[in-house]
């Protein structure tokens, strides 16, 4: 499966799960563009990366704005990898990135705004990332946010649609 495919098939899922109270939700903001990035549009990328840094200077704790950047920073990082670029530099965004997820967590550990993107970044990415000993933990962390968007949303899964249950029709109750 190609990684256009599988960001697809995250774009779906993440668009799916998330429901927010705001009037515009922060990921109609700025999936598409991290979408299109992550599966290979650079100018999207940045478009979405420039709109949370400006939300990320008013707000250093808005934790939807800090989950999305970071998962910018670790696509950022898996591309230098990919492509032999600076290993460094690259080592440097990937740890940045998952410190941003992680403190978007902490901040906010019962958001489906924050735990489905940081679930669906680790999971995603660590199917490329062979058996390396920092794997486990990342996909740890991604197991324990889809778990945790299951327990804040448990009690309207009948209330839901089939988009948002993951494209499955399921009969509730």
């Amino acid at each position: 499966m190609t990684h256009k495919r599988i960001f697809g098939a995250v774009a779906v899922l993440v668009g799916g799960l998330l429901s927010g109270e705001e009037a515009v939700r922060f990921d109609h903001k700025v999936r598409q563009d991290f979408f299109a990035g992550i599966a290979g549009d650079k100018v999207a990328l940045a478009r979405g990366m420039k709109t949370t840094e400006e939300v990320l200077i008013k707000n250093p704790d808005h934790a939807e704005a800090l989950v999305w950047h970071g998962s910018g920073l670790y696509s950022q990082a898996g591309e230098m990898f990919r492509n032999g670029g600076d290993q460094a530099k690259g080592m440097e965004l990937f740890m940045k990135g998952q410190q941003e997820m992680d403190r978007a967590a902490a901040l906010e550990p019962k958001s489906i705004g924050v735990r489905i993107p940081r679930g669906a970044t680790y999971l995603t990415s660590t199917r490329f990332m062979g058996n390396a000993p920092f794997v486990k933990p990342l996909v740890e962390k991604g197991l324990s946010d889809y778990q945790a968007a299951y327990e804040i949303q448990k009690e309207d899964l009948d209330k839901l649609g089939v988009h948002p249950l993951g494209g499955i029709a399921v009969r509730i109750g």
